[in-house]
């Protein structure tokens, strides 16, 4: 649902703040796509794997039924 969709948001928000790196978020009802690249280089580093980890533990984490 869409409560669901922005509380992984807000997760995910809590990452990037911490790692000062900052993903595109797009959110509707009973989605919340993240989208991870590095904007200086138009590519993907090593960090940006190490996001989608997390980003993706958050996900895991959650109480989806």
């Amino acid at each position: 649902d869409f409560a669901l969709a922005m509380a992984l948001a807000n997760k995910v928000a809590d990452i990037a703040e911490a790692q000062s790196h900052h993903p595109d978020l797009s959110i509707a009802w009973g989605k919340c796509k993240v989208e991870i690249w590095t904007h200086k280089i138009r590519g993907l580093t090593e960090s940006d794997f190490y996001f989608a980890a997390k980003a993706d533990r958050a996900f895991s984490a959650m109480d989806v039924g």
